[in-house]
């Protein structure tokens, strides 16, 4: 079973409460809380969807731009000699340390072909 469902951009999460017997999510990667739930997969999944499309009306009625999740930057702490080795390993390689984090990053997901 997939923990993450996406639509029109979003990503949302899939749990499951034993208590409630209910399948519930929220969206994941915004400040905003968009959350949604069902009793079985289809619904959680269309609960999902109209979640998402009632934010992006609202966004929309209030002249407001919707959040986007996952703009391509975010911060990372790493203990200092792991920030030096890998600048060195950039330098090294001929790359910037973006690229060369970029890069590691993309391995460990498998996207680099």
């Amino acid at each position: 079973m997939n923990n993450t469902m996406e639509y029109k951009g979003y990503v949302g999460s899939v749990e499951f409460s034993e208590e409630d017997s209910l399948l519930f999510g929220k969206v994941l990667g915004i400040r905003a809380l968009i959350s949604y739930e069902g009793k079985s997969a289809h619904d959680l999944v269309e609960d999902f969807h109209c979640a998402v499309d009632d934010y992006l009306a609202l966004c929309e009625e209030q002249g407001t731009e919707p959040e986007k999740a996952y703009k391509g930057s975010f911060n990372v702490r790493i203990p200092p000699e792991l920030h030096k080795a890998a600048v060195i390993a950039a330098l090294r390689n001929q790359t910037s340390l973006n690229n060369f984090v970029e890069n590691a990053i993309a391995n460990a997901v498998g996207t680099i072909e």
